[in-house]
């Protein structure tokens, strides 16, 4: 599990650190710098003429240190210093006078493409304005340099709560950051400005209760630990996924839900379609049983299933609405677990009295525009505060979201947050978010709490895709090669759970 802060998490986990524990800042500002030369020296790659810019914050002060140490070890180290001497930190100023005992150069409006390594320390994680002036001349040019770039802490102009650019931001191949992951390292676009991600133990410490409210990433450790295969089980005991999915036309969805959910685990899926799509989908997927949305039929499929998926290619006819109302009903009466996608949500943004049925127990998978139409807002206002609008959703419906973005968000019924970390750009394709609903419920078909099953559910989703990308490559992935790449992730994650 890595812990994921906001700026003020990680002011406050650096408080606790010098104020409570003891550690003085300079001593934490030494150990960040020799992190940050150890990283440069392990890339594999000669640093060759080094520039390291400064800020006046304490993010100048680490900078200031690397250059130190860097030119210790014999490397070609310069310095640039950006924005007013006068205005350093205590501990910046410190480290300004040290360098300049040890006579490391200093240079003014140097050419960038001239340097080999830039390192940039010019703002950590505190920025709370856009890039103007010369910082932004600074930071354009150290773009266009063609050095390969490290960031000392997040890329400068990168906002750590949100990873939105200030502006203008620094576009690093590399950057090192101490102690957590910030926000802004995970979400877009800064994950891209971000490059290559190392997370370095300097001594940062923080109040373990207040670990529960930061939010986290789930990695492969995490994965291994969950998934468990009975050796005694049979076919009943590994869940039984009701898959209500495909109106006329379009049978793919049905397919892609129920076939991940299969490849989660499920023991049996029963897909409840249109008739038309039926002869379709038993020639796709033999293995599943099938019925159609009759409600005594619906009934009988309620009664039967341990774990619901319902909304992947319905529509948003008024047979599709009484259907999702009657199930509704039904799983609210039984408590099951149901991943309500696609057309079901937007249904239940259409007819708002459906918000009396829904329950904890509902995983609701919007993107977008989804999540725009349930809370009836605009995409671009929710982008700006995606956390404000992570606990306006909770206020207005019960269960956990998943907010399906480049940068896939869960927040649980329990109020737990996590950003996902795996998958890529080639699974904005259409019919992936269908693999996730199954790939859901197959999960939790089999038992498995919400607050586990849909976050690692949506992990194993980015790791299929990674599998993915692997064969085909990002550019020509389809929801079928997702859907293929289920098995490998699964069983990768297995293997190692079975050790």
């Amino acid at each position: 599990m890595q812990y994921i802060l906001n700026c003020g998490q990680m002011k406050e986990a650096d408080r606790y650190t010098i104020e409570e524990i003891g550690i003085p800042s300079m001593v934490l500002m030494e150990r960040a710098a020799l992190s940050v030369v150890e990283e440069i020296e392990q890339e594999g790659r000669s640093p060759g003429k080094v520039l390291v810019v400064c800020g006046t914050g304490n993010n100048g002060g680490d900078g200031w240190a690397i250059a130190r140490l860097l030119h210790l070890k014999g490397y070609k180290v310069f310095v640039e210093c950006v924005g007013n001497p006068e205005k350093m930190t205590a501990e910046t100023r410190m480290q300004y006078k040290i360098a300049g005992n040890y006579q490391i150069p200093v240079v003014n409006n140097p050419e960038y493409g001239e340097y080999t390594t830039i390192v940039d320390a010019l703002f950590g994680v505190g920025l709370s304005r856009p890039v103007e002036g010369d910082y932004k001349r600074k930071i354009e040019k150290i773009n266009a340099g063609g050095a390969f770039i490290w960031s000392v802490d997040i890329p400068s102009g990168i906002d750590g709560d949100t990873g939105k650019v200030m502006g203008t931001a620094v576009r690093a191949d590399a950057t090192v950051t101490f102690a957590f992951a910030k926000i802004g390292h995970v979400r877009y676009p800064g994950r891209v400005y971000t490059g290559r991600l190392c997370v370095k133990d300097i001594g940062i410490y923080s109040i373990a209760k207040e670990r529960d409210q930061y939010a986290c990433s789930l990695d492969e450790t995490d994965a291994f630990g969950m998934l468990h295969r009975d050796p005694g089980g049979h076919k009943g005991t590994f869940g039984k996924v009701l898959v209500l999915a495909g109106s006329h036309g379009m049978s793919g969805a049905a397919y892609f839900a129920g076939s991940a959910a299969y490849g989660a685990g499920a023991g049996m899926v029963k897909i409840c379609t249109t008739e038309d799509n039926r002869q379709i989908l038993q020639t796709l997927l033999p293995e599943a049983l099938y019925g159609t949305w009759e409600e005594e039929g619906l009934r009988e499929a309620m009664d039967w299933c341990s774990a619901v998926v319902t909304g992947p290619g319905i529509g948003k006819s008024r047979e599709a609405a009484d259907m999702l109302r009657l199930v509704l009903e039904l799983g609210r009466q039984r408590n099951l677990p149901m991943v309500l996608d696609a057309d079901g949500l937007n249904l239940i943004a259409a007819f708002p009295e459906y918000r009396d049925m829904l329950y904890e127990n509902c995983v609701y998978t919007p993107h977008m525009l989804e999540l725009s139409r349930m809370m009836n807002q605009k995409a671009a206002d929710m982008l700006e505060q995606p956390f404000s609008v992570l606990e306006e959703f909770a206020g207005i419906y019960p269960g956990t979201l998943v907010w399906k973005d480049a940068c896939t968000i869960v927040r649980g019924g329990g109020g737990k947050i996590y950003l996902n970390r795996s998958g890529n750009e080639g699974m904005a394709s259409a019919g992936s978010g269908d693999v996730l609903a199954g790939l859901l419920g197959g999960l939790l078909a089999g038992e498995m709490a919400p607050e586990q099953a849909v976050p690692l559910g949506v992990y194993l989703h980015g790791k299929a895709g990674d599998c993915a990308k692997e064969q085909k490559g990002s550019h020509a992935m389809t929801a079928r090669d997702i859907l293929e790449g289920i098995s490998p992730a699964v069983r990768r994650a297995a293997s190692k759970a079975e050790i």
